[in-house]
């Protein structure tokens, strides 16, 4: 007990931030006291704040429960700190309830990647008191990064807390630079690049930060808006803003890595490959877990990797390593990434080739791996770019039916995935089969109906094919679709558009309330005039003309072409340029019309060969019974033209 209160008295003239005396002075007392609970906290706490994480730990190891169950916000702490999440969100999830170790469980269940888990939390301390002065800000500033990293990473918008920014958002950098994000993620990014140019006026003209932090967090900035300037199509100003910037100073060791990637994609249109993979795979590995990227940058990084080897023309390496990696997964998935890589395996096998060297170099592979989505998607394309599109519609049809045959689950999920469904009915759509886009859609809706969380885009599309249909039967399926989607949006109009058609005939009592909610008719038609519409008539569309003709024509040529000069030695002998020349002058000179032999054996040679003259007689067979005629020609023996003409007469 003296001890005890000799370190209390102690604390009380000890500043706060002189963490180095406490830690003495708690070492000093357990010199004296071995199992000073109160020291033993001290000490911790102390150790903590000195960043000696790895210390702090080892003490409460030798300590007994009571410590421990005292100091499970610091060990908590320390765990976080030291990158060991896993172990720290489950102590914080069992320890009672503080608001404090929320904050802990929190932050470590968003370096976990369970982005839903911690809005949920963020959710519930924001609507409690907050227990210290600046814990608004730091909650508000938390819960705007992890809507950032929902939307980013799964696309998921139900648990998001802002999906526009606000007036609030633009006062403070921090909150800036989330929005910002959180833009990025919408695909928005001139108000992402808006909204980072905000963030760093902010922070420039801040005056209670230190020259190196403000350098520090206006190096993240400068990052971030790299991406965006890509993502806008200006690479110049991104390659000249990647210049400026020190990349190299960013002490966060994943926000460095992603902005030497960035940057190098800047410049890799003018950067020898062979440079640029040497470039990336300069960067020091991490030391820790804790400098790992998040998983779906890391999966961005090797992808990148892979396409650098491609570059440099590593097929078999990238092909190997590539395959080894799908080896070890779960096929068919609707894994964004294992599909990607199973592109780049692709590739890889096809050394980069397309067209039927391409497909001839794919398919033996996707013999192998015949649910390897990645390898279907590749062939697909690269029938469709060769104008074979009757192939790439069996090639998915075979493909769906193998799946539709699986008795896994997961299969299923696959089969009547959202991105798939949609090709099919594109490619259907392209070959003109109105029926089976209905029947497909119709299944996919089907299946999807009895999940928690069905695609609502899928059943939107669906619900409007099936309102085509002229059967009961869909219309009913449509009604249904239409109602479901209206329970979890109620203000779509969309959906109440669809509803109300679907039930107009059959149930019109149902639609009395939502057809209100519609904008009215004559408001729709206030500013037209029919009457002038009928008396303009129906305009004529002129018909369609064909690819040829649709070009543009060029400009008449007003030069006059130049003549060319023929030589006097290639002309005929006693050549005149203002007669035409003789149509027969391509004939032997024997069977042109001028042509008069000479002497008399010349012309009785002539008068028995008279063109097209064959010695014999030749038979037509008659129909009608009237049996053969036969019709002499002329001989080869001789004989004068008047001969002739009386045999022709005979014959008649």
């Amino acid at each position: 007990m003296a001890a005890t209160a000799s370190l209390s008295a102690l604390l009380r003239q000890t500043a706060l931030e002189d963490h180095e005396d406490v830690l003495r002075a708690a070492d000093a007392v357990l010199k004296k006291s071995r199992h000073d609970i109160e020291a033993q906290h001290v000490k911790v706490v102390a150790l903590v704040k000195l960043d000696r994480f790895e210390d702090a730990l080892r003490v409460l190891a030798a300590g007994n429960d009571e410590l421990n169950a005292r100091a499970t916000l610091e060990k908590t702490y320390a765990l976080y700190k030291l990158g060991k999440w896993e172990e720290a969100e489950h102590i914080a999830s069992q320890a009672p309830a503080r608001r404090a170790l929320r904050h802990v469980q929190a932050q470590a269940a968003y370096r976990l990647e369970k982005f839903e888990k911690t809005a949920e939390l963020y959710k519930r301390l924001a609507t409690q008191r907050p227990e210290m002065d600046n814990e608004g800000v730091d909650l508000k500033i938390n819960r705007g990064a992890t809507d950032a990293q929902l939307q980013w990473s799964s696309g998921n918008k139900d648990l998001v807390h802002k999906t526009k920014p606000d007036r609030e958002d633009l006062e403070a950098f921090e909150t800036a630079y989330n929005a910002a994000c959180g833009s990025i993620t919408r695909g928005e990014f001139m108000q992402a690049d808006i909204i980072l140019k905000r963030a760093k006026a902010i922070c420039t003209g801040l005056d209670d930060m230190t020259d190196e932090d403000k350098a520090a967090e206006l190096l993240q900035i400068s990052a971030q808006q790299i991406y965006v300037l890509l993502k806008l199509g200006k690479g110049d100003d991104a390659s000249e803003l990647a210049e400026q910037v020190p990349i190299k100073d960013l002490t966060d060791v994943p926000t460095r890595r992603v902005a030497q990637n960035n940057s190098m994609v800047s410049s890799l249109k003018t950067l020898n490959p062979y440079l640029a993979h040497r470039l990336f795979h300069s960067h020091s590995h991490p030391s820790s877990k804790a400098d790992n990227p998040f998983g779906f940058q890391f999966n961005i990084l090797q992808r990148n990797s892979y396409l650098l080897d491609l570059l440099c023309l590593k097929h078999t390496g990238v092909a190997n390593s590539t395959s080894t990696y799908l080896s070890q997964q779960s096929l068919p998935t609707r894994s964004a990434h294992i599909n990607l890589v199973s592109v780049i395996n692709a590739a890889a096998h096809a050394h980069n080739k397309v067209g039927k060297a391409g497909i001839k170099a794919i398919l033996p592979v996707l013999e192998k791996r015949p649910t390897d989505i990645g390898l279907l998607l590749t062939l697909i394309q690269l029938y469709m770019l060769t104008n074979n599109h009757g192939t790439a519609v069996n090639l998915l049809e075979t493909f769906m039916k193998r799946l539709e045959a699986s008795n896994r689950p997961k299969d299923q999920d696959v089969r009547f995935a959202p991105g798939l469904v949609g090709l099919m009915v594109s490619l259907f759509r392209l070959q003109g089969r109105k029926a089976q886009i209905r029947i497909e859609l119709k299944k996919a809706a089907g299946y999807w109906r009895g999940k928690p969380k069905p695609p609502a885009s899928l059943l939107r599309e669906a619900g409007a094919v099936l309102l085509t249909s002229t059967e009961a039967e869909d219309n009913s399926m449509a009604s249904e679709i239409f109602e479901d989607l209206k329970k979890q949006d109620p203000n779509d109009l969309g959906v109440i558009a669809g509803y109300i058609a679907a039930n107009v005939q059959a149930r019109p009592e149902r639609i009395t309330e939502d057809i209100r909610k519609l904008t009215p008719i004559p408001r729709l038609i206030a500013g037209i005039d029919a009457a002038a519409l009928e008396e303009a008539g129906m305009p004529r569309l002129p018909p369609a003309l064909s690819a040829d003709a649709s070009r543009k024509r060029s400009a008449e040529d007003t030069t006059k072409p130049t003549k060319k000069r023929v030589r006097k030695s290639r002309l005929p002998k006693n050549y005149d340029p203002t007669k035409p020349p003789d149509p027969e002058r391509w004939l032997p000179l024997r069977e042109r019309s001028s042509y008069r032999p000479k002497g008399k054996k010349g012309k009785a040679k002539v008068a028995t060969l008279t063109q097209g003259g064959i010695g014999g007689e030749e038979s037509l067979n008659l129909g009608g019974g009237a049996g053969v005629a036969k019709v002499e020609k002329l001989g080869t023996g001789g004989g004068s033209a008047n001969k002739a003409k009386k045999k022709k007469g005979k014959g008649r």
